[in-house]
């Protein structure tokens, strides 16, 4: 064997190595959420040493060198930093643990923070599946959700109060991030005096839209469970229903990452529904906000990500994500004439469609 081929198969290796144990990043990730590292640095006020991270953590001496190998690893992956700091002249430099983009993400108390959607989407109600997916592609049931629980998401969620407010919190923690794009989408929303936020969870969205848009009313149509105890206010209220059956008319109805979660079946018979909700005056029009698949123009990190969502999407319900001709394959078939793409930051882009 010559040295190139050897060299190419330990490449091979590494590469297999390296997906194998992927789930490490995963979970140790959600370890430092766990122990709330990130929360610890932030109080700290500035770099934190491995002793004193170590004692604000309120762990044993002794487990010191766990915490160094388990910050190292997440170094490595950008959830934190590694600085130099020299406290005083009488003594050398030691190494201290700061934060980045990503781990601010991570904080418990400030907004936007996606450590609820870590929090649920590493739960083992979601995580298990994944172990069943093989099983799956050779049994009858629906989803490998369904093969791990014999349920789906939804049942479980409902059997399952405690998964259900986890999962809840980690969807509007997700919606959240809506407030840093909303000044960028005020065109899409302006001129609208209703809209009707079709699966809108707990109603974060449609709270950030009516404190951006004080004239707009709005309405989450939601499941019984997700809504029972939510109160409404002055420009948004609740309404428990169900989406397949009938929305209310507005002049927009919203869809944030609702169609990702169904098959292009289930798609057909919503979009059909905000058909008959919005106005034939010109008008109207449903605003989706979801993943679009562009392999050719998206960065290797984001086509990545959108990939591991179609997956998730495979996993644990029957939807799946999409590229804009099967985009456009749906809202032509639900009755619409035209639409238009555009990107917003992050994974996501706005489809505006219309009679």
């Amino acid at each position: 064997m010559g040295s190139n081929e050897a060299r190419d198969l330990f490449q091979a290796q590494t590469h297999l190595y390296k997906h194998i144990f992927n789930f490490a990043s995963s979970m140790s990730l959600k370890c430092a959420v766990q122990l709330g590292i990130p929360d610890v640095i932030d109080r700290h006020g500035e770099p934190i040493s491995l002793p004193e991270l170590v004692t604000a953590l309120q762990l044993h001496p002794d487990k010191t060198g766990y915490v160094q190998r388990l910050m190292r690893l997440m170094v490595h992956s950008g959830f934190f930093a590694t600085i130099h700091v020299c406290r005083n002249q009488d003594e050398e430099e030691e190494e201290a643990y700061d934060l980045t983009t990503s781990s601010r993400l991570l904080l418990k108390d400030k907004v936007p923070s996606m450590l609820p959607f870590v929090t649920a989407m590493l739960d083992p109600a979601l995580t298990t599946p994944w172990q069943f997916l093989g099983n799956w592609f050779c049994g009858n049931e629906v989803t490998p959700f369904e093969t791990a629980h014999g349920m789906g998401l939804w049942e479980y969620g409902h059997k399952n109060p405690g998964f259900n407010r986890v999962f809840n919190e980690a969807m509007a923690s997700d919606s959240g991030m809506m407030n840093l794009v909303i000044k960028d989408c005020k065109p899409n929303f302006e001129g609208l005096s209703s809209l009707v936020d079709v699966g809108g969870g707990t109603g974060k969205v449609a709270r950030i839209l009516c404190e951006a848009f004080p004239n707009l009313k709005c309405t989450v149509l939601e499941l019984p469970q997700v809504v029972a105890n939510l109160q409404d206010s002055a420009n948004l209220k609740f309404i428990a229903g169900d989406m397949f059956h009938a929305i209310p008319p507005a002049d927009a109805i919203l869809l944030k990452l609702t169609l990702h979660a169904l098959s292009d079946e289930e798609c057909l018979k919503v979009l059909k529904k905000c058909r008959e909700a919005i106005p034939d005056n010109g008008k109207g029009k449903v605003i989706i906000i979801d993943i679009v698949i562009n392999e050719e123009g998206d960065e290797h990190e984001s086509t990545e990500a959108k990939l591991f969502f179609d997956m998730l999407m495979m996993v644990v319900v029957t939807g799946r994500e999409r590229r804009e001709k099967e985009w456009e394959k749906l809202i032509l078939e639900a009755g619409f004439s035209k639409y238009q793409i555009t990107p917003i930051f992050g994974l996501r882009s706005l489809i505006e469609v219309y009679p």
